[in-house]
């Protein structure tokens, strides 16, 4: 233990000189060669070019059903001088892929030729030589090239060879990965119905084994290793003489207190780079340990995931003789503002639609630890770490995570969270694996503001009007002028206060939320929850002063229950259906109305009728009783037509 000595990013390095580095210590690394059967080598890479041990085809054979006959005795054959061949002798009968008999070198077609009397052919036309023959060799000559060295292999690639007679083909050994996560809080993913706070379930090392996998290489996934110097020591030790060509060791590579990596890796190693400014991936470390790649992986999720692809990835292609490969981009428009450091390349997970035209990329939640933020994004932005933030409809190119083609079959909802976007979304999927739902939930008021911009299909709102206590219509009136839309009813729910089961602070309402021992979660700024609170403490004659976690804000609902049902704030308010979900007493506040704001410019989009259509389904609507909390009664209801200037009659 005496030997660790905390380091911190005395020389960090930008992502473009790490990657340099990177390349130029590990850009010639290779496995080791071995020769596999070659219907077993589907997506390896050749190891040295690939001749022909046989001509293909390898002896003169028909290419049609026919008649083989030699050229020169059918000159002269004509429609007014039809020509005699006898069968057997000089026409034989042959099918495809029969070898050519002896003395023959043409095939006249079976239509083309009138047996007489079992005897003989009788033909109209002369036939020239190697007419509908396949010579030897035609299609592969025996000692040609097939295919070059470091060739990915394709199934075509594995007929070519087969056909040509090479039953073994020299390959490069898949890189084999070892991965070791470290972590005294880590707990297995099989104990995570057990693990006890401030334990965390092990799940990047199996995110890291997939990405090894999908890139080639063959993972060797370890048993967690606790944050303890000599047994992280020890792991890297037998990481070192192991089969593995690849060290990594996930977590543990940041300047932390119990961050031993670095030390390990200039005890044990080289050390090449400790610190990338990107972000995320900062902590991420790279070096040999017994002349095999060593890199050091953020614990973050996100940021291990990040990191592996701007430096294991590459690695894995290298070593097997591929270039790194190129990812696919688009250009889009930025929903929103987007701040960012200078001096930190900062990538930006993002979800993307075709709206009005353009296809918007609208950010997603940053934090290094969200793993959520991948499998919901539909992009990444890369930000260059000379450019301090990218302004609102600036034009970006974005890496794509799903195809190019699923894009136009994506629909962009932007808004307040509601349980029942998500029984949408998969019922979406259900009907039409094509379709994808991508929302972003920034509340009632952002979702107003990206319709307002064109950058969403629809929005989601529940915005209470105090002084009429009518949804949505005054603020429709207030932030879309101009701008003409129709108000479709989702459903109407109830919301509530939220508390831990049993309800032990005893919280009956509104002004219990001011007492000493209450602490309290609040929904974001321009949220409808938020409104509805601040309506409701309005007539308690209240102001917020006094409310423990009042400034404390989440996005969504379910964020709401989770925070009460861990026991970090005992009371929050949010939709019954979150409380249900986590079985959360529920003290009802009012019964809300949540509607979707469409306008009129996406209203006859094909995707937008068949959501309406799954809406008004019996399915959806049994669906949505059954979570509770909900009345669906006007599901699919047109309750308002705004032109954009005024209130029209209502027309479904």
């Amino acid at each position: 233990m005496g030997r660790f000595k905390r380091t911190i990013y005395l020389h960090m390095k930008t992502l473009e000189e790490a990657r340099a580095v990177w390349q130029e210590a590990m850009g010639g690394y290779r496995t080791a060669v071995e020769q596999i059967a070659t219907e077993q080598a589907l997506g390896r890479v050749s190891a040295r070019p690939v001749t022909a041990r046989l001509s293909v085809p390898h002896y003169h054979g028909a290419a049609m059903d026919g008649y083989a006959v030699k050229a020169s005795h059918t000159f002269g054959a004509s429609d007014v001088r039809p020509l005699r061949l006898e069968l057997g002798r000089q026409a034989v009968p042959v099918d495809t892929g029969d070898p050519m008999p002896e003395g023959t070198d043409a095939v006249i077609m079976i239509e083309h030729a009138q047996e007489v009397d079992g005897t003989a052919i009788e033909i109209r036309q002369a036939a020239f030589p190697w007419q509908h023959v396949r010579k030897v060799g035609e299609d592969i000559v025996a000692g040609e090239l097939l295919l070059p060295q470091q060739h990915r292999l394709r199934p075509a690639d594995l007929g070519a060879m087969l056909a040509a007679g090479v039953s073994q083909v020299p390959v490069f050994a898949q890189p084999r990965v070892w991965i070791q996560p470290t972590g005294t809080e880590l707990v297995p993913a099989r104990r995570a119905a057990q693990a006890k706070p401030g334990q965390i379930v092990e799940f990047n090392g199996t995110v890291i084994a997939s990405l090894v996998r999908e890139n080639g290489g063959v993972p060797l996934l370890q048993d967690v290793v606790a944050d303890d110097y000599e047994s992280l020591l020890d792991a890297v030790r037998r990481a070192a003489v192991s089969p593995a060509d690849v060290i990594v060791l996930n977590a543990g590579s940041s300047a932390g207190s119990e961050d031993y990596t670095v030390s390990i890796l200039k005890e044990l190693g080289t050390l090449l780079v400790h610190g990338v400014a990107m972000m995320p991936g900062k902590p991420v470390l790279l070096g040999r340990v017994e002349s095999k790649p060593f890199i050091g992986l953020p614990g973050y999720p996100v940021s291990a995931i990040m990191a592996f692809e701007q430096f294991l990835r590459p690695l894995l292609h290298w070593m097997q003789g591929l270039a790194e490969p190129s990812d696919p981009t688009v250009e889009a428009v930025l929903g929103r503002k987007m701040p960012s450091k200078l001096g930190l390349e900062e990538f930006v997970r993002v979800i993307l639609g075709r709206v009005q035209g353009r296809l918007v990329a609208m950010p997603l939640q940053r934090g290094a630890g969200v793993i959520t933020s991948l499998t919901r994004a539909d992009g990444l932005l890369r930000i260059p770490q000379e450019v301090e933030g990218i302004n609102e409809g600036e034009p970006i190119r974005v890496r794509l995570l799903r195809s190019e083609d699923a894009l136009e079959k994506t629909l962009i909802m932007i808004g307040s969270h509601d349980n029942t976007v998500d029984v949408l979304a998969s019922e979406l999927k259900r009907l039409d694996a094509r379709l994808h739902l991508s929302s972003s939930n920034v509340g009632s008021l952002g979702g107003l503001l990206a319709v307002r911009r064109g950058q969403a299909h629809f929005a989601g709102a529940h915005l209470l009007d105090p002084e009429t206590g009518d949804y949505n219509r005054r603020y429709v009136e207030r932030y879309l002028a101009g701008t003409p839309v129709r108000l479709v009813r989702l459903v109407r729910r109830q919301q509530g206060l939220l508390t831990a089961p049993g309800n032990p602070k005893k919280i009956r309402g509104i002004e219990d939320l001011f007492r000493e021992d209450v602490r309290f979660v609040n929904r974001q700024a321009g949220s409808g929850t938020r409104i509805l609170l601040d309506y409701e403490l309005e007539r308690a004659g209240r102001s917020p002063e006094g409310i423990q976690g009042y400034d404390w804000e989440e996005y969504t609902h379910m964020a709401v229950a989770v925070n009460v049902l861990s026991g970090t704030a005992d009371c929050g308010m949010a939709i019954f259906a979150a409380a249900a979900a986590l079985g959360l007493d529920f003290i009802p506040i009012c019964q809300e109305c949540y509607d979707l704001v469409i306008p009129e410019a996406c209203w006859t989009d094909p995707k937008l009728e068949f959501l309406l259509d799954v809406i008004g389904s019996e399915r959806f609507l049994e669906r949505v009783r059954a979570l509770g909390g909900y009345d669906p009664s006007e599901s699919g209801t047109v309750v308002g037509v705004w032109d954009g200037t005024a209130w029209r009659e209502t027309k479904s």
